[in-house]
């Protein structure tokens, strides 16, 4: 006879053997580490951070009307990493971009007006591998003039810095402007702007509780400024025409506006100091730039670069096998990844700051087009702070599993699709893998106390116990189903929820946990493997499954324009999560079986090297031209998924570095990775090179954390962030079932209280019947 322990929730249809042999156990949790101190300043005076952001397309006076191209000039993530928290509300806000477009124009006065971007060879570098500070040059294809510009931000002020070298190489007396184009709050319509003899201002307070402003100054002033409106009284309309300023608009606004300065130069060119100072009102705002300017341009960039290189060298090494590129890829990627952390919610970790295919995104702001990934993605948050945790930024690690549990969780215990960086949730939909992932980083972060186990932890594993394993939206946010990348999720996340539960005394808790994720590992194959499928030798696991049976011939109506086609046609590789996360061992049968099915079909041969895309038929990337995504397209390769890819080879013992390599030659002279490249060796009239990045995100810091965790992984020798506790479960295959006969209560009885006597017979130690749905 047995006594089961009563806990709500389903088990699926199998029960599991609970011997005390199988339990793992961890490290206790070491004292949280302090961050590293902040370098005193030359200048001390206390300030927020900042950052520009860039932008979609542009609309006309009003806020209405048309679209047109945008260069970015990209200064998000050009962040001092311990200017983290010094005040409440830090400006600009991370989730709206503020400035689209910070451009020069030539002319010599009379005969041409040339944008820096028109008719030139452009160059982005990163010059210090310890630092993001980067480097713009724009060489005139004619050969009469060079610009040189390189970026920083003051630690000291909320304020980005601009060091600007001219140079005229004919000795022609040329003239430089610069094009100021704000679009703040993540919005085209509502700046006011100002145009004064030193100053360009502009401000927009459209959203009462959440006022912006920016200011541009120069440290040599200006010799003439303007403030239009865009595309009817604008400065780069008035130059193209008249190669000079004639008209000078003093301001403008509330709508979309335009602004314009000239800078002073002689024969020769011009060196000066461009300041952008952001503030909740005008006068702040010009208060940081000009405040920015009050150090030579060198001894801030010495004082920026030293917080970065105290942040790095306050890290684990770079791995050794790392050299050249790799190397400088490695640390722009930790760099990239820690500047995604936002500075008045620390831990909140955008996915990127960038709006894939922003040119052709309205710019008012409508249905959310103007904020593109400014959110936080659990999802996307694990991966990067399981980098930084690789990395040996534990700090950061920790601060986001407190952001996670105490400002994105619900009360159900869930957690949203995404959110703003102050956990208001955005859009709602429930994908399992988000719920499961936060789990997983308060043990590998070792949370063991037994109240955030109370509060947080076990709300989570009760709510995917209750809504698991079949999963409302997967990792790709578009259908749901049975899925591999989400049951690997969910599995882990509940197998490493038991150990936390016994750690905070919660033995029912922990039985629960383990025998749900048992069941739904032994299931994995009933519920994904499809026996009947059109590819290959017809075996293999398939993207999703409706109804958990992958042979019932069910077809569905795939996103983004994709079309129809029966469910066990289609594939991706989100079943190697299975074993980046410990559920199945790398030599599983149907885990390696199915790896030729989807090389055939979304492997992609690039110049940077081997790519996959997300699945087969795939719709979200580019038109067949190569023009923006327009709600449908064709899916292109993802770098990230080599990085993925390069995981399981290397937990398979084989050599993992090819797909380091190829994911580093898909990064743009910046060292940015994108989200996804091109797959097509014809050019476009898009600009679009084979292997290298399209319009989408850049980066797309998920996928410069999977490039750090890699590296660390091929340092390691094995994949670094497989949960321990996970992987010696199952090491060996599925837990072995317990063998239980019930004789009682009778079925269809009617419980008369909170508890009941369940008697049977077993040969298990102890069993856990489930009762639920």
């Amino acid at each position: 006879m047995a006594h089961a322990r009563l806990r709500r929730g389903p088990l699926n249809e199998e029960h599991s053997c609970d011997h005390p042999d199988h339990a793992r156990r961890s490290r206790s949790p070491p004292r949280p580490a302090c961050c590293p101190p902040t370098p005193p300043p030359p200048n001390p005076r206390p300030s927020p951070n900042r950052r520009a952001r860039r932008r979609g397309g542009h609309l006309d006076h009003r806020g209405q009307g048309r679209h047109r191209h945008v260069h970015h000039h990209r200064l998000e993530g050009l962040v001092h990493p311990h200017r983290r928290h010094a005040q409440r509300d830090l400006l600009p806000q991370r989730r709206h971009p503020q400035l689209p477009l910070l451009e020069f124009v030539v002319t010599d006065g009379k005969s041409f007006a040339q944008r820096e971007t028109e008719s030139t060879t452009r160059t982005t570098a990163l010059v210090d591998q310890r630092s993001l500070t980067y480097r713009q040059t724009a060489t005139d294809a004619a050969g009469r003039w060079t610009l040189t510009k390189t970026y920083i931000t003051d630690p000291a002020s909320a304020t980005v810095l601009v060091d600007v070298d001219f140079r005229s190489h004919k000795g022609t007396d040329l003239r430089l402007y610069v094009l100021f184009d704000p679009q703040l709050a993540g919005d085209s319509g509502n700046d006011t702007g100002r145009a004064t003899r030193d100053a360009l201002t502009s401000v927009d307070t459209h959203l009462p509780d959440r006022p912006v402003a920016a200011a541009l100054v120069s440290g040599t002033g200006f010799t003439a400024t303007s403030t239009g409106y865009a595309g009817t009284s604008d400065g780069l309309a008035d130059l193209a025409a008249n190669f000079t300023l004639t008209a000078r608009h003093p301001k403008a606004g509330p709508g979309n506006i335009a602004q314009v300065a000239q800078l002073p130069t002689g024969r020769s060119g011009a060196r000066t100091t461009l300041a952008i100072g952001f503030a909740a009102d005008e006068q702040a705002a010009l208060t940081a730039a000009r405040a920015g300017l009050h150090r030579p341009f060198e001894v801030t960039k010495r004082w920026y670069q030293l917080g970065w290189h105290l942040y790095t060298a306050s890290l684990k090494a770079a791995p050794k096998q790392l050299s050249g590129d790799l190397l400088d890829q490695y640390w722009a990627s930790v760099m990239a990844v820690k500047a995604h952390e936002d500075k008045t919610h620390p831990g909140a970790f955008s996915a990127s700051l960038t709006i894939p295919w922003g040119q052709a995104v309205p710019a008012d702001g409508a249905s959310g087009g103007g904020t593109g990934y400014h959110f936080v993605w659990a999802r996307d948050l694990y991966h990067q702070v399981s980098a930084l945790l690789a990395a040996g930024d534990t700090a950061a690690a920790r601060r986001a599993v407190d952001w996670l549990f105490t400002r994105q969780q619900r009360p159900d215990g869930s957690f949203p699709q995404n959110s703003k960086v102050d956990g208001t949730p955005d859009q709602t939909n429930v994908q399992l893998d988000e719920t499961a992932f936060p789990i997983l980083l308060a043990w590998q972060t070792k949370r063991f106390d037994a109240a955030f186990y109370r509060d947080h932890v076990a709300k989570a594993a009760d709510y995917l116990v209750q809504a698991g394993p079949r999963t409302p939206q997967e990792r790709w946010e578009e259908t749901g189903g049975y899925s591999p990348s989400t049951l690997a999720a969910q599995i882990a996340a509940l197998t490493a929820a038991a150990d936390i539960a016994d750690r905070a005394g919660d033995p029912d808790g922990a039985a629960l946990y383990r025998a749900t994720a048992d069941s739904w590992q032994r299931q994995a194959e009933r519920w994904m493997v499809t026996t009947t499928g059109p590819l290959g030798d017809g075996e293999y696991y398939i993207r999703i499954s409706g109804s958990g049976n992958p042979d019932d011939g069910a077809t569905r109506n795939w996103a983004n324009g994709a079309g129809v086609h029966p469910e066990n046609a289609l594939v991706d590789a989100g079943f190697l999560e299975l074993v980046r996360l410990g559920v199945k061992a790398p030599d599983d049968p149907a885990v390696a079986g199915s790896l030729p099915e989807v090389d055939a079909s979304i492997k992609v041969s690039t110049p940077s090297g081997e790519l996959w895309k997300r699945y087969t038929h795939d719709g979200y990337g580019e038109t067949a031209d190569g023009a923006p995504w327009t709600g449908v397209g064709i899916g292109r390769p993802w770098p990230l998924l080599s990085g993925e890819r390069g995981e399981y080879e290397l937990a398979g013992g084989r050599d993992a570095l090819p797909y380091l390599r190829t994911m580093a030659a898909t990064a743009n002279s910046g060292r940015m990775i994108p989200e996804q490249v091109w797959d097509q060796p014809d050019p476009t009239r898009h600009g679009h090179v084979f292997g290298k990045g399209t319009g989408s995100a850049a980066p797309l810091a998920w996928a410069m954390a999977q490039y750090v965790r890699l590296a660390q992984g091929i340092a390691a020798g094995r994949p670094v962030e497989t949960p321990a506790v996970v992987a010696d479960r199952y090491r060996t295959g599925p837990v072995a079932t317990a063998a239980l006969t019930l004789d009682g209560p009778e079925d269809l009885s009617t419980a008369t209280g909170r508890t009941v006597r369940v008697h049977g017979t077993t040969d298990a130690s102890s069993v856990v019947v489930a009762v639920g749905r």
